[in-house]
């Protein structure tokens, strides 16, 4: 093989998922996973049913088009409508995806070249790097600190170049929590029209803002509709994760650019569910309403348990996380605690360190999920209590 690396040098280094390495531990001790952020009960029984419905009547157990089935462009666009004001165009304005993480990846292989760079608040989500290699583009590091975990705007205004070509935008915010004021996203907006930038925004937990927080999509401010693309899925606001059902909005001729990248990557999937999907998005606003309740108790819930464990909390104002800080314990190493905590305690969390391009920045940071059974997050912070026992 003549001693080239066999993997292609853009992604050295990325290796497995955290999420995949975690989870496979959780699976080898039987811990409980608070790591990997996936519910443990399904969604509404009426979404259920309805892919039931869409398999037995066999719609979707073939191709489905390209850009999605219309029945669910048509859903995500009076979605966008409904909640934010936009309008978009199904036909031509909306695009499916195999969940927010292909749509990611074609929005970077669609709009970006070669030594183009990418800013990107971190902590990031794992993602969002490898997508950018495997663009070939650089990514510029913006560093959320805690405790507030808020973007300097005056270093986003320094971190611009003449090579800058996108913001690649995440709010809520995994995982920290943190949901852009209105202040900021005029602010991110406003260097966005001057310099002439793209942004692509991932919004999946848009549903999940609590308290004060509320999430407003960048698209709706002056300038941005032409040159933003908006992401999101039906996984963290349905419960159904495994489907893998994601969108895009934006402007026509962004939809296509993504369209073009994105069709040869899956082509296509998810058809049954696509039409479940659809009618999910048109459920009351009660279930939206309620959904947002209940993940705010369970948030309180494990805040509690890991504050009584010792642990310094981050309250955060939205998605279903929580950082930590693991320095109470007179431990630094987030990610040797993570691979020991199956063992001391038979609970599994994430290191936040794997989420920056500056490891030190979050060395001693640790990421729980809440989206969990209540007597699941009651009996993991009670194992918890193990460390200061």
């Amino acid at each position: 093989m003549g001693g080239r690396p066999l993997l292609n040098r853009r992604l050295d280094g990325l290796g497995t998922t955290i999420f995949a390495e975690m989870s496979a531990l959780a699976t080898a001790t039987g811990a409980i996973n608070l790591g990997q952020g996936f519910p443990d009960t399904d969604g509404p029984e009426s979404v259920r049913e309805a892919a039931v419905r869409a398999l037995r009547d066999g719609r979707g157990n073939q191709y489905p088009p390209g850009p999605g089935v219309p029945e669910l462009r048509a859903a995500i666009s009076d979605h966008q409508r409904r909640f934010y004001g936009l309008d978009f165009d199904p036909d031509t304005e909306t695009l499916v995806t195999a969940g927010a993480t292909e749509a990611i990846a074609a929005t970077m292989l669609a709009l970006l070249e070669p030594g183009d760079e990418v800013i990107a608040f971190e902590p990031f989500y794992d993602s969002y790097a490898a997508c950018i290699a495997m663009a070939g583009a650089k990514r510029v590091p913006l560093t959320l600190r805690a405790p507030s975990f808020r973007p300097d705007l005056d270093e986003l205004r320094a971190r611009i170049t003449p090579r800058t070509r996108l913001l690649l935008l995440n709010t809520p915010h995994n995982p920290t929590g943190t949901v852009l004021t209105a202040e900021e996203r005029t602010a991110i907006a406003g260097l966005a029209v001057e310099h002439d930038l793209l942004v692509a925004t991932d919004e999946v937990y848009e549903h999940l803002a609590f308290d004060d927080a509320v999430h407003v999509p960048i698209a709706t401010l002056p300038g941005m509709h032409e040159r933003t693309v908006s992401i999101s899925s039906a996984g963290k606001t349905f419960s159904f994760t495994g489907w893998k059902v994601g969108w895009v909005t934006a402007d026509g001729p962004l939809v296509s650019a993504v369209r073009t990248a994105k069709q040869y990557l899956t082509y296509v999937s998810a058809g049954p569910f696509q039409y479940a999907i659809a009618e999910a998005l048109r459920l009351p606003d009660s279930y939206f309403d309620g959904f947002r309740a209940d993940l705010r108790r369970k948030r309180d819930l494990l805040a509690d348990g890991l504050r009584a464990a010792g642990f310094e909390v981050y309250r955060p104002q939205g998605t279903y996380f929580i950082t930590t800080d693991i320095t109470p314990f007179g431990e630094k190493d987030a990610y040797a605690f993570c691979r020991s905590l199956p063992e001391r305690c038979g609970v599994v969390a994430v290191p936040n360190s794997v989420f920056y391009d500056d490891p030190e920045a979050g060395r001693s940071q640790v990421r729980f999920t809440f989206c969990k059974r209540d007597d699941v997050l009651r009996e993991a912070t009670s194992r918890l209590q193990r460390l200061t026992s």
